[in-house]
């Protein structure tokens, strides 16, 4: 039955160092109920070529289901590979993806979870030996999880215990139901016993006759139950999203705002309010953390499959959220929220919308066009505060959007969109617009009419020449004015004037800031003087020649900041960057750094430093890390560094180092000097290295000096670097870019342990 764990036993696996160095290959499917073949297999293919850094072939979006078969297989029959089915519901689900596997490969593992038997024993071609099946957690075990769980000890309040083991009892020994009610005690006054009782009389009488799993959903139900309002709205419009779908944690607390759902309190952001709403119901166990950035921000969510019954079942009592899909095309007469799914041209009468409060459009096969959107939105619904447009393939706005007066959210990522009328003035209620990917190259003077506005996300990026090109977009004179903005993104820096205005918005959280001249520095610097609020700052200058001056008197504070991107030529690194306490991810891109700079050691002293990326960064032959730096330092990436002839590595320097990728430093021809030193060294990656160094790696006699220096890293892996299209994963790549720029996964093409 779903919650014992089945998908959290086989991630820990997958996800082991000593597992992942022995394949070539890795992907991770979900099957779900709702199996559809071609969506599958372009998802896997998808998946594969990330992995080695190359665009999916543009013809594999035309071929049909036999020739997809045929093109994955032909992928991975000559490649070791793991491959996770997680959740299959039926055996024609597995027969029909066995088809796509090679059946020459016995080196290749592929592993299933599932809650139907008959779906093991089926997908076993040898013995049925190979299939595992998982058992409710012992008494003991179960005690152990539930303290830990409720009194984060694992010990129980002696007062508490008869009546913890009666509540612990009614779950089973299932995993999810028992970190569930953990997260509704833990809560709880520990004096009170009466408080306690009333969450054991929730579950009704010892014999009331349902089976295990009623009891299992009622379990969980009382943990809904015993949300406060605020959080049940908020979990409830959860419903909205597609099953095993990763919910963007940004994206989603910004729609909470717009909708109402998040509570105004007097000197604390609604951002920050709906942060708290969200770290509340992942410690309730009602949220699954799906992942996270590299700086330790939330990335992606979602539901586990029993709690997303639970909530769509309650949002559909309460008409809060319903799906139309190209199969059901209809929806309640009071419908609040709306997902459309797959969506065709032919749905109900635009009709009862006048309650609508919401609409997010998700994958669809036949194209949304603005002529069905400029229908559906004349069936009036004037409640409207959230309309998700991502990735439809939408050349103009409606002119029926500007007369949603209570709008809050816009999104347009992705979209053709390529003009902002002038009537955008009109939505003077939007506090989010997002027009990242799409073709709007500049805003009407109107825009700054929206004075409620706190994100505006613009611009976008690509891999021009190899160069990850940077655009923005220009904004009028006057932007200063939108002083409730938080996030501003791909804002173009095309006069002084547009550099000193951001000066003026003075509760920004995220800054990214492009085209860049020399003589904006200063004034730059000016006004992230008065930004003492911004955590992510990301800089880019106009062309590749052109210098970032960032060395003035002038020297901003910056004590929340933790992301930083410089991308130009920098004469040296700034003297400020180099005293941010708080930063925890750096990126220097095409900034030639001058081998006497002493740029390693000039960052070396950054305390909570734990990632740091130099791409095409430093033009010196050697990099030494000296002893006593880095001390937190986890990842290193030395990326096109043309000149570098030397790495070495002195005792005592980057002692939690982990991950180190070395990528296009053609010149070296010897592994980093002082490697040995890096005892937690987990990953070293050589990628486009000279022929020399590889050929080196790739055939390191096991009683050679350069083997043994290495012996101890779990995976050393070597590989060649071809460039892929970041606009290829469109929906997630931009954020990807601001957190994590060149924080690129290199995989392998060898590995040597």
């Amino acid at each position: 039955m779903g919650g014992l764990g089945k998908t959290t036993l086989v991630k820990k696996v997958y996800d082991d160092a000593a597992v992942k160095k022995q394949f070539q290959s890795h992907a991770w499917i979900t099957i779900s109920q709702n199996f559809q073949f071609r969506g599958i297999i372009k998802n896997l293919i998808q998946q594969l070529y990330d992995e080695i850094r190359q665009p999916v072939p543009p013809e594999v979006e035309s071929m049909d289901d036999i020739m997809l078969s045929e093109f994955v297989r032909n992928f991975l029959r000559k490649r070791r590979y793991i491959l996770v089915l997680d959740d299959v519901w039926s055996i024609a689900a597995w027969e029909a993806i066995k088809c796509v596997l090679p059946d020459c490969n016995i080196v290749s593992r592929v592993v299933l979870t599932t809650r139907v038997a008959d779906v093991a024993s089926a997908s076993c071609l040898g013995s049925l030996n190979f299939v595992y099946k998982m058992e409710p957690l012992s008494d003991k075990e179960s005690w152990t999880l539930f303290c830990n769980r409720t009194f984060q000890s694992n010990d129980c309040h002696p007062n508490l215990e008869e009546i913890a083991k009666k509540i612990l009892k009614k779950c089973e020994g299932l995993p999810l139901a028992i970190v569930a009610i953990g997260g509704v005690l833990a809560l709880k006054d520990k004096e009170k016993t009466d408080e306690w009782e009333m969450i054991l009389h929730g579950f009704g009488g010892e014999a009331d006759g349902s089976g295990k799993l009623d009891r299992i959903k009622r379990v969980l139900l009382l943990s809904y139950n015993d949300l406060p309002h605020y959080l049940k709205s908020c979990l409830l419009y959860l419903s909205i999203y597609p099953e095993d779908y990763p919910i963007d944690v940004d994206d989603i607390l910004l729609k909470w705002i717009a909708l109402g759902f998040v509570e105004e309190k007097e000197r604390i952001t609604s951002t920050d309010i709906a942060m708290r709403y969200m770290k509340e119901l992942i410690n309730r166990s009602l949220i699954q953390v799906k992942s996270t950035l590299a700086d330790g921000r939330l990335d992606t969510c979602g539901l586990h499959d029993f709690l997303r019954e639970i909530i769509v079942s309650k949002s559909k009592e309460q008409n809060f959220t319903t799906g139309a899909t190209r199969y059901y095309a209809r929806w309640p007469e009071k419908v609040r929220h709306l997902a459309i799914h797959n969506f065709t041209d032919n749905p109900q009468e635009f009709s009862g919308l006048k309650c609508l409060r919401s609409v997010v459009i998700f994958g669809y096969e036949d194209h949304l066009t603005t002529t069905f959107l400029s229908k559906f939105l004349s069936g009036d619904p004037k409640l409207l505060k959230v309309l998700d447009l991502d990735g439809a393939e939408l050349d103009s706005i409606p002119k029926q959007v500007f007369k949603l007066f209570l709008l809050r959210y816009l999104n347009l990522r992705g979209t053709g969109v390529k003009i902002i009328p002038k009537s955008i003035g009109k939505l003077q209620n939007l506090e989010a617009i997002n027009l990242v990917g799409t073709n709007v190259t500049e805003l009407p003077v109107e825009i700054l009419k929206l004075r409620k506005l706190r994100s505006l996300s613009l611009g976008g990026w690509s891999d021009y020449s190899n160069d990850y090109a940077v655009w923005g977009c220009k904004c009028p004179l006057g932007i200063g004015k939108l002083i409730c903005l938080e996030e501003l993104y791909g804002i173009e820096a095309d006069s002084d004037k547009i550099v000193r205005e951001v000066g003026n918005l003075t509760q920004l959280r995220l800054l990214d800031i492009a085209g860049l001249r020399r003589e904006d520095g200063k004034e730059l610097l000016s006004s992230l003087l008065r930004l003492t609020y911004l955590r992510r700052l990301s800089i880019s200058c106009i062309e590749e020649d052109e210098t970032l001056d960032l060395q003035h008197s002038v020297s901003p504070k910056l004590e929340f900041l933790t992301f930083l991107w410089l991308k130009g030529r920098l004469e040296r690194v700034p003297q400020w960057v180099t005293s941010l306490q708080s930063l925890r991810i750096l990126q220097l891109f095409n900034n030639r750094l001058r081998e006497d700079e002493n740029v390693i050691g000039s960052l070396g002293h950054l305390p909570n430093l734990i990632s740091l990326s130099l791409y095409r960064a430093y033009e010196g032959e050697t990099l030494c890390f000296e002893a006593g730096g880095f001390q937190k330092l986890q990842r290193l990436e030395l990326v096109r560094l043309t000149r570098l002839k030397w790495v070495r590595v002195e005792e005592e320097s980057m002692p939690s180092l982990r991950n180190l990728q070395l990528v296009g430093c053609k010149l070296m021809q010897e592994l980093p000097s002082g490697i040995q030193n890096l005892t937690g060294l987990q990953f070293l990656g050589f990628f486009d290295m000279s022929d020399e160094l590889m050929h080196k790696v790739q055939n390191l006699d096991k009683q050679s000096e350069d083997y043994q220096i290495i012996s101890h890293i779990p995976e050393v892996c070597t590989g060649y670097w071809i460039d892929g299209n970041p606009s290829s994963s469109k929906r997630r790549e931009v954020k990807r870019q601001l957190s994590a720029a060149f924080n690129i996964n290199w995989y392998a093409a060898f590995n040597i342990n």
